[in-house]
């Protein structure tokens, strides 16, 4: 199996089960939040959506240069707008994944923060640590956030106390 269809078949995993967890947000909990530090439970979910985005610039640009100044978050504003959002960052990532192959996955990419090089990796690092890691990552803390907020939590490699396959 090439590299690039092996975490294709990841993307699809990860972004299915994400959706499970995305879809059990209630319109009215999207501004709560478990601490002041934290995101409200809307701009975490909204997050999700946007490491799946990434997917995209990863995929289709030689390098981001992200411009704190200009830079606003995409934040949704019901859930039935975030899963919308979502659905289409995961059509048009799985549209980009099966265009490349692994040669070009193995291409360098820039990361650029006001124009200095923050790093250059190759595509594949950067796809598998900006998208997949990291939105496991904050999918963990969403779960959380499901679970304080007393909804039922969906499992992700296994069962949950919610949910017993």
């Amino acid at each position: 199996m090439k590299v690039i269809d092996w975490l294709a078949k990841q993307f699809d995993h990860e972004t299915k089960t994400t959706r499970r967890h995305l879809e059990r947000l209630p319109n009215d909990k999207l501004d709560w939040r478990p601490h002041e530090k934290s995101y409200t439970a809307g701009a975490l979910a909204s997050h999700l959506v946007e490491c799946v985005n990434w997917t995209t610039d990863i995929f289709t640009k030689n390098e981001v240069n992200f411009d704190p100044a200009t830079y606003k978050p995409y934040l949704a504003t019901s859930t039935s707008e975030l899963l919308e959002a979502f659905d289409k960052a995961v059509a048009d990532g799985k549209r980009v994944l099966e265009g490349v192959d692994d040669e070009a996955a193995s291409q360098l990419w820039s990361l650029k923060f006001g124009g200095k090089t923050l790093f250059e990796r190759p595509r594949f690092d950067v796809f598998r640590d900006f998208t997949l890691s990291h939105l496991i990552h904050h999918r963990g803390q969403y779960s959380v956030y499901l679970r304080l907020l007393n909804i039922p939590v969906p499992g992700s490699y296994g069962p949950t106390a919610d949910e017993q396959f």
